[in-house]
């Protein structure tokens, strides 16, 4: 069953995926499809197949004391 999901992203990334997805022939939808499932695998995915900016990104806050609170605190501080 699919369900429909509204994402709150910067215009020109949109802009940028929307094309991205047009030259790779898949809908943006797909591609999002794609994405999660990968990250939401039981077995880690590899390196070499994660996109190139979630690879710059991994374990970059492996070591770092944030909770929930502190994300909470940076969401309302970024978007009220």
């Amino acid at each position: 069953m699919q369900t429909k999901l509204t994402l709150r992203l910067d215009k020109e990334l949109i802009q940028s995926a929307k094309q991205y997805a047009s030259h790779t022939g898949k809908s943006l939808s797909q591609m999002v499809a794609d994405y999660f499932t990968l990250i939401t695998r039981e077995e880690p995915p590899q390196i070499e197949a994660l996109p190139p900016i979630t690879r710059s990104l991994r374990g970059l806050l492996k070591d770092a004391d944030i909770s929930i609170e502190d994300y909470r605190r940076h969401l309302e501080e970024k978007h009220l």
